[in-house]
């Protein structure tokens, strides 16, 4: 890095608000610690980031990647295709921006991006937020020179050596939070005298979550708990269909502000995608975890199975969803020795300060 200009860091990822937010909390981190420090990201082109990172006030490069069909084989060609151009466009970025380092943070821009900044010889840093390291990450890991971690016992994936245990960045705005659970409650219209669930598929949203709760609304009603219930866009319209004549029940698309959702809520039902159980550890909420079955090596499953392990949350698989979680939820609010106890356990795996230990990192990668 030449004396007269400041670092240029090169960050890759998305796809879903799991690696975007992450990402940008890092970018954030860089940003505190220097302001001069330039951050162009890259990202996949048509998804979520190419709206998130310019409104967070980054540049953003996208590459026309795509993921792979598992299931419909035939449809890699095109896949493959894409992959190709990908790799062309991103080396071309690595030379143009000249990054000092390239930091990966998982989805499917990150293969190419620090693929081509590792053949350039760029110092390269991934973050792997689940339990069970990623595809990609396992075949960068080898000329990575650092690998932060969320879980301990990566080194069955990574060369120990290059391991940091830093924990997941959350978005900043979920720690600094200052408001009450009654205040909470008072700004999504709800009475801070009952118990209330916040139910959230993740930013997409979940098709099993929704449907669980759809059928098990007649329920919570009678044991008068009230639903925050964040559907994504593609499910609004039922959803919100299924929340009609029930006035304890609000059912929203997006939340926008998650941290005034989690201090409302006495029980989290969620997705266990890392993002949101790092949000779960940090604030110390009682949940129960439906891990997705759509996703690579079944990480989601092993990321809950992290924490029931310890007490931490409950979990019920996805295809028992439907006929469980409204029982398991009703039985949860009424054990008040099990909320606080799960609560207490899941705030004793929280990493705290995640985003600033790996910006440090990525500066001693330069230095």
């Amino acid at each position: 890095m030449s004396e007269h200009r400041p670092l240029r860091v090169l960050v890759s990822g998305g796809g879903t608000g799991g690696h975007i937010f992450p990402a940008l909390s890092i970018a954030d981190a860089l940003k505190r610690m220097n302001k001069d420090t330039e951050i162009l990201f890259v990202g996949a082109q048509d998804r979520m980031e190419m709206e998130k990172v310019p409104a967070a006030g980054y540049p953003i490069v996208g590459l026309p990647v795509a993921g792979f069909d598992r299931k419909r084989l035939w449809r890699n060609f095109a896949v493959l295709v894409k992959l190709a151009k990908s790799l062309a466009k991103a080396r071309k970025v690595v030379r143009d921006f000249k990054p000092d380092v390239a930091v990966g943070v998982g989805g499917y821009a990150s293969g190419p991006v620090l693929k081509q900044a590792q053949k350039l010889n760029v110092p390269t840093l991934l973050q792997e937020q689940n339990s069970y390291a990623g595809v990609t990450n396992k075949m960068l890991a080898r000329k990575a020179k650092a690998i932060c971690t969320a879980y301990p016992g990566m080194e069955r994936f990574f060369p120990k050596e290059v391991i940091r245990v830093t924990g997941n960045p959350v978005r900043e705005s979920l720690t600094s939070c200052s408001c009450t659970r009654e205040e909470a409650c008072a700004a999504f219209g709800f009475d801070p005298g009952k118990p209330l669930l916040f139910v959230t598929g993740g930013s997409l949203g979940a098709g099993t979550i929704n449907k669980s709760v759809e059928e098990a609304i007649p329920e919570f009603e009678k044991a008068g708990i009230q639903v925050l219930w964040q559907t994504g866009k593609i499910y609004a319209e039922r959803c919100a269909k299924a929340a009609e004549g029930h006035p304890s029940v609000k059912a929203m698309p997006f939340i926008a502000d998650m941290a005034v959702a989690y201090r409302a809520a006495d029980v989290v039902v969620a997705r266990a995608g890392a993002g949101t159980i790092s949000e779960i550890e940090l604030l110390g909420k009682p949940a129960v975890l439906v891990p997705s079955p759509n996703v690579a090596e079944d990480h989601q499953r092993k990321n809950a199975e992290a924490l029931t392990s310890r007490d931490a949350a409950v979990m019920i698989l996805d295809a028992e969803a439907p006929a469980r979680l409204g029982k398991e939820v009703i039985a949860l609010m009424k054990d008040k020795e099990k909320l606080e106890s799960l609560g207490r356990n899941a705030a004793a795996l929280a990493c705290d300060g995640s985003a600033d230990k790996i910006a440090r990192i990525v500066y001693s990668l330069v230095k």
